[in-house]
C-alpha cells in the first residue's frame, strides 16, 4: 500500500472550468483590468483589434515570486493580503482561474512584467501547453530591465476566437471595474472610459447590518430619460457589479424603467463565477432585508415624482372646473345647498351676480331681517359661535391637489388624491369633496384633456347636488343635470 496518493490535475479540465466560469469573453477583459487595479495601477490601456487584445497597466509589476503566485491556481495571496500595498485598495480578484479562461478566447497568451530590476515574459501557447501532459513548466524569458519602461504588467492575447463589440466592452467595464475610484482610469483604444452621469432625483442611503455596511444611491430619472436597458440596481461587491436586481420593482405600479442606481455590500458572499450571490447565506438575507426597506422609500418617492407633473395638470383642470361650477351655481341659486347659497347685492352681472331672497310678506321686522340679509356679501363669515364644527377628515398624501370653491358662507373644498383603485370614486365629508385619482375611471378619463375636465365636473356637480337633499337621489340627479349643463356652457 502506498503511503501517499499523487494528485494530478488535467489541464484540459482546468481550461474547461475557466471557460464555464468566464463564458463571456468580455468577462475575461474585466478580469485582466481588475488584476491591474489590485496591483495598484493608476492607468490601464486597453487596446482591442481584430486579432489581438492588449491590457497594459502601470501597476507595481511582478518579480519571480509574484509570477509564481500569478500562475498558481488557488493562491491564497489575495485572501491573506486583502489590501493593495500602495493605495490600500480592497482587492477584487480571488479565484485565479480567469487567466486560464483567456485561452477560450485566444490561442496565445503572453504576460510581460517589470518590477524594478526584474523583467520577464511568460508565454502561454494553448496547443503546446496541452501537449505537455501534466507538466507545469511554462516558457519564461528573463529580460533586461529597460529603464525607459515603467513598472507594470502587459497581457497580450493573440489569435482571437471571438469578435468584440467595443460598445459592449465599454459598458461592461463601466459596470464591473471601479473606474470611479480615486487615481484609477481605463482607456479603451485611446479613449478614456468614464461612467455615464445619469440626471435625476437621487436617493442616497447608508444602512448597517451585523455583517457590514450597505450603502449606495438610487436614481429616479425623468420620464424622457427612462431606459429599460439601464433599469435596475447594480449590486456591487468590492466595487464590481455582480448582478442587476429589481428588488420587487416589477410589481410596482409606477414606471420602473425610471429606477437605476447602485448598492455596495462587500460582505455578501458571491458564487465562483461572480454572477450572483450565495442566497442561502445569512449575509445575503441581511442585505436583502435592508434593500427591501430602502426600496419602500424609493417606491414612495417614485409615486410622488410621478404625481408632480400630473398634479400640475390636475390643478389647472380643477381651477377651470371650479370656475365653471361656481358660475352654474350663481345662475341656479335654487339648486345650491345651504352652505353655497350666493347672497349679496341685487346689482351685478355674470359671475358676480348674487342671489337675493324674496321679501317676506307680512311683518315689518321680517322685511328688516331680509334687508339685513341682503347687505351681506359672498365673502362674509359667520361669527365663531355660529360656525359649524369642522368634521374629521382623512389623511392626505403629499401630492394631494386641493382647491376651494369660495362661495356662500361655507364654500366647498375639493381634494383630488390617492385613495387606492378599490376606493370610492368620490365622497363628501362635511363640505369637503374627495375625488379618487386612483379610480380606474378617473385614470382613463385623465388621458384626454376634454374628458378629464368633464369627468371632474360630473363628480363635483354630483356631490354638490347631493348636499342639498341627500335623501332624494332622483331630484339630486335632476339638479346635477342642470348644473352640469350650465357649467359646460361657455360664459357669454
Amino acid at each position: 500500500m502506498p503511503e501517499t496518493i499523487r494528485v494530478t490535475v488535467d489541464k484540459s479540465h482546468l481550461i474547461t472550468i475557466g471557460e464555464r466560469l468566464y463564458g463571456e469573453s468580455i468577462e475575461l477583459i474585466r478580469e485582466l483590468v481588475n488584476n491591474a487595479y489590485d496591483a495598484d495601477a493608476t492607468e490601464v490601456r486597453l487596446n482591442i483589434s481584430e486579432n489581438e487584445i492588449v491590457v497594459d497597466d502601470n501597476g507595481s509589476g511582478m518579480d519571480m515570486e509574484g509570477l509564481e503566485q500569478y500562475f498558481n491556481i488557488g493562491s491564497p495571496e489575495k485572501k491573506i493580503h486583502r489590501k493593495s500595498p500602495v493605495f490600500k485598495r480592497d482587492r477584487i480578484g480571488e479565484f485565479g482561474i480567469g487567466k486560464f479562461a483567456t485561452l477560450s478566447a485566444s490561442s496565445h497568451f503572453e504576460v510581460w512584467t517589470r518590477k524594478d530590476d526584474f523583467c520577464a515574459t511568460v508565454i502561454f501557447d494553448k496547443k503546446e501547453w496541452e501537449n505537455e501532459g501534466d507538466k507545469w513548466h511554462l516558457p519564461i524569458r528573463i529580460e533586461k530591465a529597460d529603464e525607459s519602461k515603467h513598472n507594470g504588467t502587459k497581457v497580450t492575447l493573440k489569435g482571437l476566437r471571438k469578435k468584440f463589440d467595443l460598445k459592449d466592452v465599454e459598458r461592461r467595464i463601466i459596470e464591473t471595474v471601479p473606474i470611479k475610484d480615486f487615481n484609477f482610469s481605463v482607456c479603451l483604444n485611446g479613449q478614456k472610459i468614464s461612467a455615464k452621469f445619469i440626471p435625476g432625483h437621487r436617493i442616497p442611503f447608508l444602512e448597517g447590518t451585523e455583517f457590514g455596511v450597505v450603502h449606495g444611491e438610487i436614481i429616479v430619472t425623468s420620464i424622457s430619460g427612462a431606459d429599460m436597458r439601464e433599469a435596475g440596481i447594480e449590486c456591487k461587491v468590492k466595487k464590481v457589479t455582480i448582478k442587476r436586481d429589481f428588488f420587487g420593482m416589477e410589481k410596482w405600479k409606477g414606471n420602473v424603467s425610471r429606477i437605476t442606481g447602485e448598492v455596495h455590500a462587500d460582505f455578501v458572499p458571491i458564487t465562483s463565477d461572480r454572477s450572483d450571490f450565495i442566497k442561502d447565506s445569512s449575509e445575503y438575507k441581511a442585505f436583502r432585508k435592508v434593500m427591501e426597506a430602502v426600496m419602500e422609500r424609493v417606491e414612495k418617492t417614485l409615486e410622488e415624482l410621478s404625481d408632480s407633473k400630473e398634479s400640475r395638470r390636475t390643478k389647472r383642470a380643477l381651477t377651470e372646473v371650479l370656475e365653471n361650477v361656481k358660475r352654474a351655481l350663481v345662475m341656479n341659486p335654487d339648486l345650491c345647498p345651504e352652505g353655497l347659497m350666493p347672497i349679496g347685492e341685487k346689482s351685478g352681472t355674470g359671475s358676480n351676480l348674487a342671489y337675493v331672497p324674496e321679501k317676506v310678506k307680512g311683518k315689518k321686522e321680517d322685511n328688516e331681517a331680509v334687508k339685513a340679509e341682503e347687505s351681506k356679501t359672498i365673502g362674509d363669515v359667520l361669527p365663531a359661535k355660529e360656525q359649524k364644527k369642522m368634521p374629521q377628515v382623512r389623511r392626505l398624501t403629499n401630492t394631494a391637489v386641493i382647491k376651494k370653491l369660495a362661495m356662500g358662507k361655507d364654500g366647498v373644498t375639493c381634494v383630488i388624491d390617492h385613495m387606492s383603485p378599490d376606493g370610492p370614486e368620490c365622497m363628501t365629508v362635511g363640505n369637503i369633496i374627495y375625488i379618487n385619482r386612483d379610480h380606474p375611471l378617473f385614470e382613463k378619463e385623465s388621458q384626454n384633456r376634454n374628458t378629464y375636465t368633464l369627468h371632474i365636473s360630473r363628480l363635483l356637480t354630483q356631490e354638490i347636488s347631493m348636499m342639498k337633499d341627500p335623501h332624494n337621489p332622483r331630484q339630486a340627479f335632476e339638479r346635477q343635470s342642470k348644473l352640469l349643463k350650465d357649467a359646460l356652457v361657455s360664459e357669454i
